[in-house]
């Protein structure tokens, strides 16, 4: 029997990247991945792969930031399922500048996007996981949860955020068998990433070598990126759990860059 046979998981920007690989692996153990991401085109590619490989899966268009869609897409998925065993809060955008110069629309639709959408989710599927008195949720993190790089006052407040949301999660849910964690990736090369590498060389008057050299894998024990299957695992570690005992907890995937 695989580990998650049956098990219904909500993954939010799960057509591409992070989220995407999420869902592979939690397919692949034989859970039933919901593919929530704002381009549904895309999230339907990412479900058809993985029933091209056997498996179940459903895309839902999602804007995280945006209630009604929330709840209509947690409301489509128990209509479908029946049941949300885990929710998988991943959405997320990076925008890069110095405070002094910082939009503040930007400021609003970077923390909308990482912190709104984490409530917002959170709270439409923690009625279904406390009727079930059983579910998990598992907030996307990174390094800048724990620490500060300059150039990112949103995305770091929202990442420190997250800690505080998945502890009073974890303390409310606990009474309902439901648990709560964030997973702290440092530098995955995706996207999001290399869309910064050139946006920071820029800031910084340095080539884009010195970017991911010197910046950004400057801490790290080996030079080495994170990979989307390192935090992959690390999700489903914490998506597997069986009892309260892992609840609450923060689990940096980082090459070493963050250690505590």
């Amino acid at each position: 029997m695989a580990r998650f046979d049956g098990k219904v998981a909500i993954i939010t920007g799960a057509a591409s990247g992070i989220g995407k690989d999420i869902a592979l692996h939690f397919a692949a153990e034989g859970g039933i991945p919901v593919i929530a991401d704002l381009n549904l085109d895309a999230a339907d590619t990412t479900a058809n792969e993985i029933r091209g490989n056997g498996r179940d899966a459903f895309a839902l268009a999602m804007n995280v930031a945006d209630e009604a869609a929330v709840e209509k897409g947690v409301a489509d998925t128990m209509t479908k399922y029946g049941r949300i065993d885990v929710l998988v809060s991943n959405a997320g955008i990076q925008i890069v500048n110095p405070v002094v110069d910082f939009p503040f629309a930007d400021w609003k639709r970077l923390l909308a996007i990482h912190l709104d959408g984490a409530f917002l989710t959170t709270k439409a599927c923690l009625r279904h996981m406390y009727e079930a008195k059983s579910g998990t949720v598992i907030y996307m993190g990174s390094v800048h949860s724990k620490e500060a790089s300059a150039l990112k006052a949103p995305y770091v407040t929202a990442k420190h955020g997250l800690l505080g949301l998945c502890r009073v999660v974890a303390k409310e849910g606990a009474k309902y068998n439901v648990r709560a964690n964030v997973v702290c990736p440092g530098f995955v090369r995706t996207p999001l990433v290399d869309k910064q590498i050139p946006e920071q060389a820029k800031e910084l008057g340095i080539s884009e070598d010195d970017v991911i050299k010197k910046v950004m894998l400057k801490h790290t024990v080996d030079g080495e990126f994170t990979t989307t299957e390192d935090v992959a695992e690390a999700v489903l570690f914490f998506a597997g759990a069986e009892t309260n005992a892992l609840t609450g907890q923060s689990l940096i995937v980082s090459h070493g860059w963050f250690m505590e």
